[in-house]
C-alpha cells in the first residue's frame, strides 16, 4: 500500500457532496472504533454515492445510506455492536448510526442531527460530527409524517474519504 492510499485510509475525515453544497464529516473512532471503520470503508468503496435521504424529519434529522432507499437495506457487511457512550451528546451535527429496535443491529445506515438529540444519548452510536456544511446539511429536502418519508429525495452526490 502506498503512503498515500494509507493515509486516506487512516483519514477520519469524510466529505460528502451535496446539491447544496460540501460537507464535511470527522469520524470518532475514540468513541466508536468500529462504526467509524465502516464508514471509512464503505466511503472508499463508494457505497454511499448515490444514496437517497429517504427519512427526514425537521428539527431532528436526515437518515442515509440505504443502497435500497427503503430505511431496510444495509451493506453486505455484518451488523456491528452497539458502542453506545456517556462522554458525547447527540448534538447539532451529530452522525449517528441508523439501528432497528435491536441495539447490535447498526450497518451502513446513519443519520446527521439537524438540531440537539440529546433523548438519544447512550442508546445510539454517535460516530462523528459535521465540522463544515452543516448549511448544506440543513438544505435536504424534509419528508411529511411522523415516519418522515420523502417524496423525490436528495441525494448523495458523492462521499469520499478526504
Amino acid at each position: 500500500m502506498s503512503d498515500a492510499m494509507a493515509e486516506t485510509t487512516a483519514s477520519n475525515n469524510l466529505k460528502m457532496t451535496l446539491k447544496y453544497g460540501d460537507v464535511t464529516i470527522t469520524l470518532r473512532p475514540d468513541l466508536a472504533p468500529l462504526a467509524a471503520e465502516r464508514l471509512r470503508t464503505l466511503t472508499a468503496q463508494g457505497f454511499y454515492d448515490g444514496c437517497k435521504f429517504f427519512r427526514v424529519i425537521a428539527g431532528f434529522m436526515a437518515q442515509t445510506g440505504d443502497p435500497t432507499n427503503t430505511g431496510t437495506g444495509g451493506s453486505q457487511l455484518p451488523n456491528l455492536p452497539a458502542e453506545f457512550t456517556q462522554d458525547a451528546s447527540f448534538l447539532t451535527g451529530t452522525v449517528g448510526m441508523a439501528r432497528t429496535q435491536d441495539p447490535n443491529s447498526a450497518n451502513s445506515q446513519f443519520f446527521i442531527c439537524f438540531d440537539p438529540c440529546s433523548w438519544l444519548d447512550g442508546q445510539y452510536t454517535i460516530v462523528g460530527q459535521v465540522t463544515a456544511g452543516m448549511d448544506a446539511v440543513q438544505q435536504i429536502k424534509k419528508g411529511s409524517g411522523s415516519s418522515g418519508s420523502v417524496q423525490d429525495p436528495d441525494s448523495i452526490i458523492k462521499m469520499v474519504v478526504a
